[in-house]
């Protein structure tokens, strides 16, 4: 779906990305995770065009976006920013309806896809005439992934979406990204500094530092299978926390005495231990269950650690 190739970009004649390469798959949410500084944004922006590269190009189905006007190819991707990027004097009728004037839409349509989009996001309707200022943070970030999602293009790039939120607000639409059906039919890459929001949200993660793609994988992959220490330095604050968040009933099933051990609770192979964990918390009769699934997560997690 998207092709990077070689791409560079000097600010002031420093290397903000410095020859960097990769592949984003279709359907898939790569997450561009780093610290500040380290190019992750730059990267992101080069894509829409919102900033130029200097050299390398950037393929979306196989079409350079450089053959492209750049008004046309912003039209095929979704763009949801920190702080929701909202126009202040717009309302939130006219915010989500920017897209579909420019493409000329009638009002009829724009009207259905706002509405169907409003319920899908959990926000009222009764929100469609008031300011960005008049609603919450939540609200607000919400109302930028409608704006992003109306034309229904096939790429959406999100910078720090969730980074202005505070955690219980995040927590929750975290849950709502993972299970909304719009998203799940996208192609997505997300910048964040949040290593526990790349490793819930992603499908790789890409970990850059000054410029550079340290490297490329699957959230287990990268705690795994480290390729320096760079990596492992990383993820070692969080490490544990991740390890319980990447694991899966499925994983440490042959761990257990057995594997249908977890069904009365509703669970399925794909529950991570850490959800399960914090279900089972909730009820001390589950205590049984609890200390067996820890158990068997670290006897699991022997066999993993490099």
């Amino acid at each position: 779906m998207i092709t990077v190739e070689s791409i560079s970009k000097n600010f002031n004649g420093k290397p903000a990305v410095d020859n960097i390469s990769f592949q984003v798959k279709d359907k898939e949410i790569l997450v561009l995770l780093g610290t500040s500084g380290c190019g992750k944004t730059t990267t992101l922006k080069m894509i829409n065009r919102l900033i130029e590269a200097d050299a390398g190009n950037i393929l979306i189905d196989g079409k350079n976006v450089r053959d492209q006007k750049v008004e046309e190819l912003r039209m095929g991707i979704g763009f949801v920013m920190q702080h929701s990027g909202l126009f202040p004097h717009y309302t939130i009728k006219q915010n989500i309806a920017v897209v579909p004037e420019l493409l000329k839409w009638d009002k009829k349509k724009t009207e259905n896809r706002t509405e169907e989009l409003l319920h899908k996001l959990h926000l009222s309707e009764d929100i469609l005439h008031r300011f960005p200022g008049e609603l919450s943070g939540g609200q607000q970030q919400r109302v930028g992934i409608a704006r992003a999602l109306i034309a229904n293009s096939p790429i959406l790039l999100m910078d720090e979406p969730f980074g202005a939120l505070d955690n219980i607000t995040k927590a929750d639409i975290h849950s709502e990204f993972k299970s909304l059906e719009e998203l799940k039919n996208k192609t997505i890459i997300l910048v964040t500094h949040d290593v526990q929001e790349a490793f819930e949200l992603g499908h790789r993660v890409c970990l850059m530092d000054k410029g550079e793609i340290i490297q490329i994988g699957t959230p287990k992959e990268m705690l795994y299978q480290p390729t320096n220490d760079f990596v492992i330095d990383f993820f070692a604050e969080n490490r544990l926390l991740l390890e319980y968040k990447v694991a899966t009933l499925k994983d440490v099933n042959g761990f257990m005495d057995s594997e249908n051990e977890y069904k009365e609770f509703n669970f399925d192979e794909t529950t991570s231990v850490w959800n399960a964990l914090q279900k089972l918390s909730s009820n001390h009769k589950n205590t049984t269950h609890y200390e067996m699934l820890i158990k068997a997560f670290n006897e699991y997690r022997k066999l993993q650690i490099v």
